[in-house]
């Protein structure tokens, strides 16, 4: 497959780029950037042509596919122009940051029969594998209560690019960035809430929010708690699982999954990972895999988000609409 990178926006982008170079089946042939300057020092690095206009990226019926980790709010733009052009597509999480975008999104990728993947690495992890099995065993009974707690210091050290700020650009700021991954675990282990109340901070008085917390509530009074922020230099990312029977933790003390039955705490085996998703993007190309519940799972995080952010604006909590 080649390859066409559109755009060095995110943090992420040279981590696909490395995939992509690594893969045996893949090859990166071409560089678009919404910044030129950008997308030509990066076109030199990887000793690729530099693209001037995304209209010829795409128009170039060599290129097979295209890694999207242009701003978010292009998201929709870019995503619509490769799918009408014939190129599968892998892209950043996430896929839009409303509903009705990516459901439009959605309909043109499944109209035009190509392949998308989004990036929601932490789904394919052994740890996550380990946790689904003990849930769907019944071990610990009925979930009651969970929190997910993923963050960082990229505000307080400036590690993290500027434009990560810019409201605009990305629709929000460490909820939509860092904290999909807590939010997509979430609704993997508890489904979809019926509602939301969201709470962000602003410690580094960023024009987004540097530092959420999220609670999604489920019938019959049971919750989940999603936590992020870009303002923690030595917070772990931790997911505690609490039920009827018993409880599960992981992170607490490094690649540890522990549960407890009532016996106390006992380590319990993670099992290898899968795939990442770029490989696995690769591979559902190559031998005409559907991607439904990759797709399924990703528009349900945009529904989440959109949520998530209305609540935080209404300062109130919001009811999430279950098709």
């Amino acid at each position: 497959m080649n390859l066409a990178m559109i755009s060095f926006w995110h943090v992420h982008a040279k981590d696909y780029a490395k995939e992509a170079q690594q893969h045996p089946e893949t090859t990166i042939t071409a560089i678009w950037d919404e910044n030129e300057e950008r997308g030509r020092k990066k076109a030199e690095k990887w000793g690729v042509a530099y693209i001037s206009t995304i209209d010829e990226i795409l128009g170039n019926d060599s290129i097979d596919g295209v890694v999207v980790t242009c701003p978010t709010n292009m998201h929709k733009e870019v995503m619509i122009k490769a799918a009408k052009a014939g190129k599968h597509i892998f892209t950043e999480k996430v896929l839009a940051a409303t509903e009705d975008e990516a459901l439009e999104i959605i309909h043109t990728v499944k109209q035009e029969g190509v392949k998308l993947f989004v990036s929601l690495p932490r789904v394919y992890d052994g740890y996550t594998l380990a946790i689904q099995n003990i849930i769907s065993s019944g071990e610990i009974g009925e979930i009651t209560q969970s929190r997910v707690r993923l963050a960082h210091d990229g505000a307080l050290a400036g590690w993290l690019p500027n434009h990560f700020y810019d409201k605009e650009a990305c629709q929000g700021g460490a909820l939509i960035d860092l904290g999909c991954h807590p939010v997509y675990l979430t609704r993997l282990f508890q489904g979809m809430p019926k509602s939301i109340l969201s709470q962000f901070g602003y410690v580094t008085a960023k024009p987004v929010e540097d530092q959420a917390v999220v609670t999604f509530h489920y019938a019959g009074g049971t919750y989940g708690i999603i936590e992020t922020g870009f303002v923690n230099p030595h917070s772990p990312f931790t997911i505690e699982l609490h039920g009827t029977k018993g409880s599960v933790l992981y992170g607490m003390t490094g690649d540890v999954l522990l549960m407890n039955k009532g016996e106390g705490f006992e380590r319990v085996t993670i099992p290898v990972d899968q795939p990442s998703p770029f490989n696995q993007w690769v591979d559902h190309v190559q031998h005409n895999k559907r991607t439904d519940e990759n797709i399924a799972l990703a528009l349900d995080l945009t529904v989440l988000m959109e949520g998530a952010y209305r609540s935080a604006q209404q300062e109130a909590k919001v009811t999430i609409s279950i098709s």
